[in-house]
């Protein structure tokens, strides 16, 4: 992990085309400004790993009905 320090108003850059700049730093919060290709997903960590948990249940809650279906198929025949 690198870490770096900046002020206010400083930005870093990473690639040719996205720029991290500190917007404000005011009681412990800091803001941060991106600037990247509208192409490119920037997510808060913590919402990243909330759709991933989502994205498990979901896929969870499709094998169970996906079994139910097969089972349902071997009864029939």
């Amino acid at each position: 992990m690198l870490i770096l320090s900046r002020k206010e108003n400083e930005s870093i850059s990473i690639g040719d085309n996205i720029v991290i700049k500190v917007v404000s730093i005011d009681k412990g919060n800091v803001k941060l400004g991106f600037e990247a290709p509208p192409n490119l997903l920037i997510l808060r960590e913590e919402l990243k790993l909330a759709i991933l948990e989502e994205n498990k249940k979901s896929l969870s809650k499709q094998g169970d009905y996906i079994g139910k279906l097969m089972g349902a198929k071997k009864r029939s025949l």
